[in-house]
């Protein structure tokens, strides 16, 4: 259409000189037009930005969100969580990614902020649904490559390794900028993304440490050239907002480590997060400096060291690392253990030894153990079981209230001050924490930097936050809910079964076998009723007799043609047996019912 009347024009008009100006400004014109309506047909809608949140808003774990500007989207990061359900046979949850396959044209990148599993423990599963190229450090991608090579993943996953202060392209709309981060691990990033719409920085994990034990500060150098700049957004880390002050450096529990080494008769053992590489080197560099050789129990903990020395990262002295067995053979006062298991976890090493002997070792008497982590919430029972248990074996405990031994990770208040002051954004939104955490990051910027409430966004997993140059709103919501990985790590279990299981867990399960003549339709002997797990049943109160009538009564009220369709015969018994059940008790189990046919 557009290409006839261009043709048109210039034959009818060429030729008349006095409008050749009047032309080219309507040719002009014509392209414009043309252009914009091509752009919104085929860019959907140009001059916004959506920001999609799949997990870790409101919530602890499964950080990940979605990033779109009109036909392209990246994604930054892919956590793993840890559900209530963990009694069930789930081991961790995921986000469900599923909700991504809409967008599935749309996807051109995944990009990880960091290493710990609460950023890249989903990594496998998104990538099994979208083979996205993958954008990380080179620690990060090293642990990339870990968790993919057990899924079988690696050789068909693009990961391009990035450093800090490197700006890359991504499809048509986006120019990251990855800057170094300080955190608990090492190698992380915070993120400048340069939209049509603006510039938002996504601050990953991060603390304002100026004195880490590896690797340089946190560049806030480059926040402030970007504030300098103009930032649209600042989507930062709310997990230690209701935390006054500044939080320490790394190097703040050295000084601790060092009273303790310096104290302990007896063999020490040091739990910590196998990520913590920050604190692994100080406790590799106070093991020397008080004439102790390190033996590594875990296999989380060993694979980080390697990794960690294999990238140069790790500075770890000659001859300082010995095996299990050696270990053995030194006095107790020089040797010391890294262990994993600071959470209780039963699998992992610490809980082993005090429990019972792992690899030839125990805990005994005289043994200091220092717990250098945080709790995670929900793990304060099986701490309190590991260290009752590292009790009464005799060993003396050191956790963070009684020794400066560990310090968090995260922007407490004033961290958070000195990241908005620097960015300068026109809209703050919280992320990663509780939602009260958010709240209060919220109730921080704006009672102490001025902001006022529209230029605070507090959004959820799942909300569409569409900004444009001078605007941020939340203009609609999906809901994303969460894929249960079973304890092999492997597995995807349906939310289904993890309620069938709760169910068999809380209300117990019924199994009625009936056996049935399959020429005349007739009972060839009384159901079979047998009750696990059902609270209210006594078994010598005649309730299975007046239960197995129940089924009885329902069998000879079914007719005959309709028990011929095995499916409805089962569904018509087991109803019978429920509501039975419930009346006589107020439970509702679970009813298996089976039905024998023999002729």
């Amino acid at each position: 259409m557009f290409r006839n009347d261009l043709i048109f024009l210039w034959f009818g008009q060429i030729l008349n000189p006095q409008i050749k100006i009047r032309f080219v400004c309507y040719t002009l014109f014509l392209i414009f037009v043309k252009f914009n309506l091509e752009t919104s047909f085929n860019r959907g809608n140009v001059g916004k930005l959506e920001v999609i949140p799949l997990g870790g808003i409101g919530e602890f774990g499964m950080n990940c969100m979605a990033i779109r500007y009109a036909d392209e989207m990246i994604v930054i990061d892919a956590g793993m969580g840890f559900p209530e359900e963990t009694a069930y046979g789930v081991d961790v949850c995921v986000p469900d990614f599923d909700f991504l396959e809409e967008y599935r044209e749309d996807l051109i990148a995944l990009i990880l902020t960091h290493g710990h599993e609460d950023h890249i423990g989903a990594l496998p599963y998104i990538l099994k649904k979208f083979n996205l190229p993958v954008y990380a450090s080179r620690f990060t991608s090293g642990l990339a490559d870990s968790k993919l090579s057990e899924h079988k993943m690696l050789d068909d996953t693009l990961i391009h390794r990035v450093e800090a202060r490197q700006i890359v392209k991504i499809g048509s709309y986006f120019k990251v900028e990855f800057i170094n981060a300080s955190h608990s691990l090492i190698d992380c990033f915070s993120l400048a993304i340069e939209t049509p719409v603006g510039t938002i920085i996504h601050t990953g994990d991060y603390k304002i440490d100026e004195t880490p034990v590896i690797g340089k500060p946190y560049d806030i150098q480059t926040i402030r050239e970007y504030g300098e700049r103009g930032v649209l957004a600042l989507f930062s880390d709310s997990t230690n907002s209701t935390v006054p002050g500044r939080t320490p450096s790394e190097q703040a529990v050295i000084p601790g480590f060092e009273e303790i080494f310096a104290s302990a008769a007896g063999r020490v053992f040091v739990a910590s997060f196998a990520s913590s590489i920050h604190r692994l080197q100080i406790v590799l560099n106070v093991a020397e400096e008080f004439g102790r050789r390190v033996c590594i129990l875990g296999r989380s903990m060993q694979k980080n060291i390697d990794l960690g020395d294999s990238l140069g990262l790790l500075d770890i002295p000659p001859n300082l690392l010995v095996g299990i067995g050696e270990s053995k053979s030194f006095p107790d006062d020089e040797i010391c253990y890294l262990v994993t298991g600071s959470q209780g976890e039963q699998r992992a090493a610490l809980h082993q030894l005090s429990t019972q002997i792992y690899k030839g070792l125990e805990i005994k008497k005289g043994d200091t153990v220092v717990l250098s982590a945080r709790i995670i919430p929900g793990n304060e029972k099986n701490i309190s079981r590991l260290i009752g248990n590292l009790y009464k074996k005799g060993a003396n405990i050191i956790e963070e209230k009684r020794r400066l031994i560990h310090v968090s990770g995260h922007a407490s208040q004033e961290d958070i001050r000195i990241m908005t002051e620097a960015c300068q954004p026109q809209f703050v939104v919280p992320i990663h924490g509780e939602y009260r955490m958010l709240f209060r990051h919220k109730e921080f910027v704006r009672n102490h930097l001025g902001y006022d409430d529209e230029h605070i966004i507090l959004i959820e997993n799942g909300d569409i936050l569409e900004l444009d140059e001078n605007h941020a709103a939340v203009i609609g919501k999906h809901e994303i809910g969460r894929t249960f990985i079973g304890e092999s790590g492997f597995e995807e279990i349906d939310r289904e079964i993890v309620r069938e299981r709760k169910k068999l867990g809380y209300e117990g399960v019924i199994s009625l076998v009936v056996t049935i003549n399959g020429e005349t339709k007739q009972l060839e002997a009384e159901p079979s009723i047998v009750p696990h797990g059902v609270n209210g049943i006594d078994l010598d109160n005649g309730f299975v007799a007046a239960a197995r009538q129940a089924v009885v009564n329902a069998f000879e009220s079914a007719p005959k043609h309709e028990i011929a369709d095995k499916a409805w015969f089962k569904e018509h018994l087991r109803v019978a047996l429920k509501r039975f059940v419930q009346k006589e008790t107020g439970t509702r189990p679970v009813i298996i019912p089976t039905v024998i046919e023999v002729n």
